[in-house]
């Protein structure tokens, strides 16, 4: 292979690759970048086996066509640190070397031909949902996903695909976030994507994207890109069951006001006490250690008589840094049951902290 490319383009492609390479052993083949110079195209691949990203570029002068892999963050490392302008890259004696005017670097390649296999999203079966619709149900329900829980199930986000609606579901068991979306469907499907995968279509896909899945593999194709992840094999909980049904009090509030009334609390403790009474809610640190932040906010919620809720403050924040609008609905039962956060076509059931 050898080939000449802009370094602005290879370096663009080698960040996006970037968090699809295996970080921790660098023995492995899945560190490196795959490499394959055809056709007047470069195509790169990269995968830590659970999520894999591929990418197509005519961007390049080619003198020689051929395959190469590379350690990815080696390779990125060296493509900075060269100047704005053309960058060659040949093979030579199984060595990837990467040339830019007097300066010249040498990388050890691995077999490309033990690079693993991609899946093809060619005679799959294909989810049919609007673009823009995905990720930015994805973007509000991203916050609620669990880490690390023993319930693999929880470090993901669940994709429940009705033939009239579709509800995109996070918990991260204080607390569950669902989108509902209207999408016509013809059949009815359940998939649960991976927290590291969710975080990464964020990135990558903007408009005019097809998704396809199999029971392993969910895959995404733009005219760009085409990304895949496993899927997580279990059984979600029943999102349905944890939101209540009735509600006693809801109170539409201002976005920006609670923020700030917030954020001057969070100074002192993550926890917050919020006490709503006729005209006035008041916001009180929960701490330990003798510190004490508080701070009142006049507005109308017709409470008789005070009504308080204690909350971890980072998912009120999480939920209001979300949503688009200016005003959010609160509904409420009594102070120890779980509440709603509700904006649109978007809740947020949140488990109160019991004082």
């Amino acid at each position: 292979m050898k080939i000449t490319i802009a370094k602005s383009v290879i370096e663009n492609i080698l960040i996006h690759a970037g968090p699809f390479l295996e970080k921790k052993d660098t023995s492995q083949i899945t560190s490196h970048v795959y490499l394959n110079a055809s056709n007047s195209k470069l195509t790169v691949k990269a995968t830590d086996y659970e999520i894999g990203f591929c990418v197509s570029t005519d961007n390049i002068s080619t003198i020689e066509e051929g395959t190469v892999t590379a350690n990815g963050k080696k390779f990125l490392d060296i493509v900075r640190i060269l100047k704005d302008g053309d960058i060659n890259l040949e093979v030579v004696k199984d060595t990837l070397h990467i040339s830019q005017g007097s300066s010249n670097f040498k990388l050890p390649t691995f077999a490309y031909n033990e690079f693993p296999e991609f899946p093809s999203y060619e005679d799959k079966a294909r989810i049919s949902i609007e673009s823009h619709t995905l990720i930015e149900s994805l973007k509000k329900i991203t916050p609620a996903i669990d880490t690390n829980n023993p319930k693999f199930e929880l470090n993901g986000a669940l994709i429940d695909i009705k033939t009239d609606l579709i509800n995109f579901a996070s918990t991260d068991t204080r607390r569950l976030a669902v989108v509902t979306v209207n999408n016509k469907s013809d059949k009815e499907l359940s998939i649960i994507i991976p927290k590291k995968a969710i975080i990464e279509i964020q990135k990558l896909f903007f408009d005019n994207i097809e998704l396809y899945y199999d029971e392993t593999n969910l895959i995404i194709h733009s005219e760009q890109y085409t990304f895949f992840t496993k899927l997580i094999n279990g059984k979600f909980p029943e999102y349905s069951r944890i939101i209540p049904k009735e509600i006693a009090h809801n109170l539409l509030l201002p976005k920006a006001i609670i923020i700030d009334a917030l954020k001057q609390i969070t100074t002192i403790s993550t926890d917050v006490k919020i006490s709503f009474l006729n005209d006035t809610i008041t916001f009180e640190s929960l701490s330990d250690d003798n510190i004490e932040a508080k701070t009142e906010v006049n507005y109308p919620t017709n409470f008789s008589e005070t009504f308080s809720i204690a909350i971890n403050s980072r998912y009120l924040l999480d939920f209001l840094n979300s949503i688009n609008t200016s005003e959010f609905t609160i509904g409420l039962n009594e102070g120890n049951l779980p509440f709603i956060l509700r904006d649109e076509n978007f809740i947020t059931v949140v488990m109160p902290i019991v004082i």
